[in-house]
């Protein structure tokens, strides 16, 4: 239930539309059933004769109920009648049901659309809490999730709890309403009569009971199926070059294949379990209908009986309508087991805690003005300590360099300046002051990042550059393009900086992506710059544009690079080589080769050879 309703608060607001939904389903279900009770007077006046009319023409004393309303309609009608004839009574009454019809239908489509507001809501506020929630957690928490699974929490979750809210106003709102309305009806008709149509309801309702806890289980496994068909899908597409290369398709085929099918096979097992509930209780209301007609048609036949044909005949069309609300509500019940399912998987992730965040009175950063420094800083993932006992401080200006062989720490030293994660053991200072009592905004807003990974977005190049600030002027977005040497390249493409660089900048080559990024980090002209191999990748003519316009990125800057090629930071004031996450060496370029058998010796020494 506490999902369930957690489910509807997603919906906000609901009450309005709620309401608005209740009183139109309300109306067209009331106007519904007028057209089926205009069939009592309609059979009983017009095969009366003239003479039992004439004797019914009197008005009936006003009270509020049904038989007032009934015999008020006997009252217009006959004087129908008796003015201008059967026929004549029979045009207002084909006029009275096409009047009674389309207010039917108008509210039935007032009704729809106050429910589609629902939905729309619905679907806006979980996939936007969704998001905000994903993009505020730390990078550990991406390490053990598949992004497929993530992404089908956004797509085929957030589909079952739209069908979900959808299904329960009709369940809560609609369907019992309606059912009240028809048996209120069914009880004016014949109290014996209804009273055995009640015979059906704790029949259906225990076996359809049965039903939706059955499905409840398969639509667990169904949607974690689905995030798993979604999760090879998204790999298979971001490694298409690796497996043609290796000449994989098989493999990848036969795995997705794998899940597909599981996954398939869970759908049909739900559709199965599901559609039986709809034909069941079809099935349960044809044998009461039986059970009516044999005991409504003894009641008839009786000698004492107080049941017309007319009564008989409207209370079998009315009954006939009593089964769409109760298949409805069958129905609504197991699709919303579906969406409490689907909205536990995406509470999962909302309810997830956000390990780097703001505390209450953590302060802004105006201006970075002294130095970096970090003070005993230990780090792990999981139970492997990456960083053990760092300490070393980048003051202002300074051009800092991180060396050493792969998995030795150097990038998780740089993620830890942004807070991407926080540190285990010791602390970092910005300024004097403890990242963790700075606002996260605050310390991002300082700082430029390059990686080694051209991140970019299939957006325009204009968009890309400009991602660094908000309404960037056009003129200092090609100022930063012709400064990162992108410039010349870019307005060579077909539409200029409005191409589109397609998903993750494929349209670009590796240079030109890298050069967009610096780009990017010019326009954001940030104090603080960290470089993460960001040149690594690149033949040699690409990379020396790359680097002539990192080395006007870093004029003034306080930057912190990781290098793979050491030629680039021999003029750093400062390198750091790292070793199973411990700084075994320390000082600039020419102080660190004098160094006997030292570490950035070597590596000088091998891509000296090479």
């Amino acid at each position: 239930m506490k999902t369930f309703l957690r489910i509807l608060a997603l919906a906000s607001p609901i009450k309005i539309y709620a309401l608005l939904f209740f009183l139109f389903a309300f109306l067209s279900n009331l106007f519904g059933l007028i057209n089926l009770g205009l069939l009592i007077p309609l059979l009983n006046l017009l095969f009366q004769p003239m003479e039992t009319i004439q004797e019914s023409v009197a008005a009936p004393e006003f009270n509020f109920s049904i038989k007032y309303f009934i015999d008020f309609f006997y009252y217009l009608f006959s004087n129908f009648i008796l003015q201008f004839g059967k026929m004549g009574a029979l045009y207002f009454l084909s006029v009275s049901l096409v009047v009674f019809i389309f207010l039917k239908n108008l509210f039935y489509y007032l009704s729809m659309m106050m429910r589609e507001a629902v939905k729309r809501n619905m679907l806006r506020n979980a996939r936007q809490s969704l998001f905000n929630k994903i993009t505020s957690l730390h990078l550990g928490y991406f390490s053990d999730k598949r992004k497929g699974d993530l992404m089908s929490r956004f797509t085929s979750d957030v589909h079952e709890i739209e069908q979900s809210v959808v299904f329960s106003l009709d369940l809560i709102l609609r369907d019992p309403f309606t059912l009240v309305l028809y048996f209120g009806f069914l009880f004016y008709i014949s109290l014996k009569m209804t009273l055995f149509t009640f015979l059906v309801v704790p029949i259906t309702g225990g076996l359809i009971a049965l039903i939706t806890k059955r499905l409840k289980r398969t639509a667990k496994d169904s949607q974690s199926s689905i995030g798993m068909v979604i999760s090879i899908l998204e790999e298979s597409l971001g490694a298409l070059r690796i497996i043609k290369a290796y000449n994989a398709k098989r493999y990848v085929s036969h795995k997705f294949n794998q899940e597909n099918n599981r996954f398939v096979n869970l759908v049909f097992s739900i559709a199965r379990t599901r559609e039986l509930a709809s034909p069941f209780s079809e099935f349960a209301g044809v044998m009461v209908v039986v059970g009516i007609l044999l005991y409504g048609g003894s009641l008839i036949l009786s000698e004492d009986a107080n049941l017309s044909a007319a009564a008989f005949l409207t209370y079998i069309a009315v009954f006939s309508q009593v089964m769409t609300p109760i298949k409805s509500m069958s129905t609504a019940l197991s699709n919303i087991q579906r969406g409490i399912v689907a909205g536990n998987r995406i509470f999962e992730v909302i309810d997830t805690e956000a390990l780097i965040r703001d505390h209450e009175h953590a302060l802004d950063l105006p201006k970075f003005e002294k130095s970096i420094e970090f003070k005993n800083v230990s780090f792990r993932y999981e139970d492997r300590w990456i960083l053990k006992n760092i300490s070393f401080t980048i003051e202002k200006g300074q051009k800092v360099a991180l060396v050493g062989e792969t998995g030795s720490g150097k990038s998780t030293i740089a993620d830890l300046i942004p807070r991407f994660y926080d540190v285990e053991k010791g602390e970092i200072l910005i300024d004097g002051i403890n990242i963790k009592d700075i606002k996260l905004e605050s310390i991002i807003q300082h700082m430029g990042i390059v990686t080694q990974e051209a991140i970019l977005f299939n957006d325009t190049i204009y968009n890309n550059i400009a991602f660094a600030r908000e309404n960037a002027d056009p003129k200092e977005v090609k100022r930063a393009a012709k400064i990162a040497k992108a410039h010349e390249f870019i307005t060579k493409t077909s539409q200029g900086y409005d191409t589109i660089i397609g998903d993750r900048g494929m349209k670009l080559s590796g240079g030109q992506r890298q050069r967009i990024t610096i780009a990017r980090a010019i326009l954001k002209n940030p104090p603080i710059l960290i470089l993460d191999e960001a040149t690594s990748n690149l033949d040699t003519k690409v990379e020396k544009l790359v680097q002539e316009a990192l080395y006007y990125l870093m004029k003034h800057r306080t930057t912190l690079v990781i290098a793979h090629r050491l030629s680039t930071i021999q003029d750093a004031d400062k390198i750091l080589v790292l070793k199973e996450g411990r700084i075994v060496e320390e000082g600039n370029h020419q102080t660190l080769l004098q160094k006997t058998n030292g570490i950035y010796k070597k590596l000088s020494q091998m891509q000296t050879t090479t």
